[in-house]
């Protein structure tokens, strides 16, 4: 898997999101791309950001067992997959914003490196390693670029 913390996989992710228009559509799902770029951003605000609750020990026991490794593992995701409840966007979106937010966020993470994730906690799931942040960033990004063909 790409390396996020990678300047040169960084500036690649930004400049497939930069081939993205206000109307580009998808080749699967039901998001527009405006709302898929609040989708991804949702995974940086739990990163960066105090406005999500944490969940309780019960779901934090359920996303450990059930969620984690298809999140933070090396395989892609599937076409199609069902999303958590806190990353569903139904309302509309500017897409100029939710682009300069996603970009800012992707910046800020290659800019912090590697060094910065390893062992650092995570909204969800505990204590994750660098390369389980670099697979849960990259890959979902990755699916959703390929979701609107860039």
């Amino acid at each position: 898997m790409e390396n996020i913390f990678d300047k040169k996989v960084s500036d690649n992710i930004i400049a497939r999101i930069e081939k993205l228009h206000h109307n580009t559509t998808p080749v699967w799902g039901k998001m527009t791309v405006a709302q898929m770029l609040a989708h991804c951003c949702i995974t940086y605000e739990f990163t960066f950001e105090k406005k999500h609750a944490k969940p309780n020990k019960f779901k934090a026991l359920m996303l450990n067992l059930f969620v984690k490794n298809i999140v933070v593992g090396e395989k892609s995701y599937k076409t199609n997959s069902r999303t958590a409840p806190e990353f569903i966007i139904s309302d509309s979106r500017d897409f100029d914003i939710e682009k300069e937010r996603l970009i800012a966020y992707i910046k800020k993470t290659q800019e912090l490196g590697e060094s910065y994730f390893e062992n650092k906690e995570s909204h969800s799931f505990g204590v994750l390693t660098a390369k389980e942040w670099n697979n849960m960033f990259y890959k979902h990004l990755d699916h959703h670029l390929h979701q609107f063909s860039v």
